[in-house]
């Protein structure tokens, strides 16, 4: 859709995208982070022991829902802050280049905006989001040798020369399925965030005035969940290429290995297993989240007035 669409909150640029100043957003985003994966955290342990090659069970199943929190709280902050630093950053840019291109002040695509800087935010987010993720999945499934955190950190970096995980003789296992990682949170953005800006503006167009936090916080609800189902097959091939090798320990050799060895294994209907967790939880989680950031951004823009 055509629009020059002027986005709740804050002033606009010329592109009539919200401007949010770098660091509010990097501060707001980062507190919104930590706020929604230490509330919400128990359903995404249930959610990765319910994908796990071992079963829910010999996973853990119901005990020790908070085993990996600290992982998950030290790259909360400043993964979700880097995704709002830079996808408010790129909103008004990326708008603005469409105008430039289109010889016009008043024309450009808020959900292609959306969609590519969202794409850059991710893209940025997970440098630090990965090796949480590897540290979160083998302490969530009680893997051998991660009772705590610093043994966990110090088993994935002893993961030297893994030819799935990015510069693995320097990093060793921390940035296995990076590529995967992006693979399911581009798609995931390019769903989730045009909905959510859209949800928005159109709920401010039917009330007659701008969304307050609780409200952007449902649009952030509904938008995160449509997308958390759409995208639960990558979530599983993430998940399984985290933890590196099936329940006989045979590495994994890579996505497509995982989708094969899966498909022969475990059947199609193993690419939904924890979908209903995924759900529940993103959609919660983007109430949180998005109501969270929503709070923060205002008041901090209060504050710099």
């Amino acid at each position: 859709m055509e629009s020059s669409n002027n986005d709740n909150g804050g002033s606009s640029s010329g592109s009539g995208e919200r401007h949010t100043p770098f660091i509010t957003s990097l501060i707001a985003g980062g507190l919104a982070g930590t706020t929604v994966d230490l509330a919400l955290f128990p359903i995404d342990t249930l959610k990765t022991r319910l994908q796990s090659p071992h079963g829910f069970i010999a996973s853990g199943g119901f005990r020790g829902v908070y085993r990996g929190v600290m992982a998950a709280a030290a790259g909360s902050s400043p993964g979700a802050a880097l995704f709002f630093g830079t996808y408010e950053t790129m909103k008004p840019i990326i708008a603005k280049q469409q105008q430039q291109l289109r010889g016009s002040d008043d024309s450009y695509s808020p959900a292609l905006t959306h969609m590519i800087a969202a794409s850059i935010g991710e893209a940025a987010a997970c440098l630090v989001r990965v090796p949480t993720e590897v540290v979160k999945s083998k302490m969530q499934t009680n893997a051998t040798g991660s009772s705590t955190l610093t043994s966990t950190l110090q088993l994935v970096l002893s993961e030297k020369g893994d030819t799935r995980a990015f510069a693995s003789n320097i990093f060793g296992g921390l940035y296995r399925g990076y590529g995967i990682t992006l693979m399911r949170e581009v798609p995931f953005a390019f769903i989730q965030f045009p909905l959510y800006e859209r949800f928005k503006v159109e709920w401010g167009e039917i009330q007659g005035y701008e969304t307050s936090p609780i409200q952007a916080a449902t649009c952030g609800s509904i938008s995160g969940g449509i997308a958390a189902g759409l995208t639960t097959p990558l979530d599983v091939i993430k998940t399984r290429l985290m933890l590196g090798a099936d329940k006989n320990g045979v590495q994994y050799k890579g996505a497509s290995d995982v989708v094969q060895r899966l498909m022969h294994e475990e059947g199609s209907k193993i690419f939904l297993s924890g979908i209903q967790p995924r759900v529940m939880w993103i959609s919660i989680g983007g109430f949180v989240f998005f109501g969270a950031y929503e709070s923060y951004r205002s008041r901090l823009m209060c504050l710099g007035e």
